[in-house]
């Protein structure tokens, strides 16, 4: 099937594979958080798809491993993967089965589609973590944000963030945080003990690692409460390491550490005339959607930089310099019918 990609977010991997690591092969297209139209089928994909507007699971699973035929997509062992392993999103048009498509309802626009994906990844590290007295997410960027802003809409009044930006603060804030509950290490050297004393002693029964360096996870482990989780959402970019003195604190409190990556999708089970199954029995793609149509969620109040295709090496620059301040920033591939 081939899409015509209207909008795709530049996620921090994106910045990594293009000036680090390198992709897989070269060459490459990478683009991974994306929607737009479907502009024409093979032979053996669902017909009811054409013309429809789409968002894309970006992870192409086997379908033959054990995850696979659990359903359990997210852990494949053999998946592929649009805009790393197999050509993404920052082009005209992206080849995808249709089995990875979700309909977009009429009143969300491309752009709302197109964070799908990082809201998602938020939305399954909530999930893996449940609920608690006190709940400490550790790093503002994107999934940092969009996992507050889907704690506070869960309900979630017990929430402390930790960031280092004030577009962070100010976009917390927006989304219902009080100021008091923001943690800006630029003023607080010691975001363990303003946590500690901000839940009377008891420390966090959920903290959020959605950095991925040694001395924020360690931080999360020194912040949890007895019997407490800590759910580590962060790729990292270099070793983790653990000290002898953080290793015994998870033996002595009895932490749990639990990995989440990607998020849960129903390939394959979508149409394009039902976007999914009740939130509370649904995939995290359904769950997003439901709370997008409905105008609980915002993610277009993250979108500070909108830049057409042609600029997308301004677009990773800023990203990877950091010569201004940002939240995401969005390509606009081409224009089409939609709801703005």
């Amino acid at each position: 099937m081939l899409l015509r990609v209207a909008h795709c977010g530049i996620c921090g991997s994106d910045v990594a594979r293009v000036y680090q690591t390198g992709m897989y092969h070269m060459p490459s297209i990478p683009g991974h958080e994306f929607a737009g139209t479907v502009e024409s089928l093979g032979a053996a994909a669902d017909a009811a798809w054409q013309g429809k507007r789409a968002a894309v699971f970006p992870l192409l699973p086997c379908m033959e491993c054990d995850s696979c035929k659990q359903g359990v997509f997210e852990t494949c062992a053999k998946y592929d993967y649009l805009g790393s392993r197999s050509d993404g999103a920052f082009a005209e048009y992206v080849r995808v089965p249709t089995a990875n498509l979700i309909a977009i309802p009429d009143d969300v626009s491309f752009e709302e589609a197109a964070m799908c994906e990082p809201m998602a990844v938020a939305v399954h590290a909530m999930r893996a973590g449940g609920v608690g007295a006190a709940i400490a997410v550790f790093g503002a960027g994107t999934i940092g944000m969009l996992l507050v802003m889907f704690l506070l809409e869960a309900g979630h009044d017990n929430l402390f963030v930790i960031g280092n930006k004030e577009f962070q603060k100010e976009r917390c804030i927006a989304f219902g945080l009080p100021e008091a509950h923001f943690c800006d290490t630029r003023q607080c050297e010691d975001a363990v003990a303003w946590l500690t004393e901000q839940t009377k002693g008891k420390g966090a029964d959920v903290c959020f690692d959605c950095v991925g360096t040694q001395p924020v996870i360690s931080q999360c482990v020194d912040a949890a409460a007895p019997a407490g989780m800590v759910v580590l959402v962060g790729n990292p970019a270099s070793d983790i390491g653990l000290a002898k003195a953080t290793y015994w604190k998870i033996l002595r409190r009895q932490l749990t550490l639990k990995g989440i990556w990607n998020s849960s999708f129903a390939v394959g089970a979508h149409r394009p005339d039902k976007t999914g199954t009740p939130p509370a029995a649904a995939d995290d793609w359904t769950y997003v959607m439901e709370r997008l149509a409905t105008h609980r969620i915002r993610p277009a109040e993250l979108i500070t930089h909108r830049l057409p295709l042609e600029q997308l090496e301004d677009g990773l620059a800023i990203m990877r310099d950091k010569t201004e301040p940002y939240g995401k920033v969005m390509l606009t591939v081409q224009r089409q019918r939609d709801c703005e």
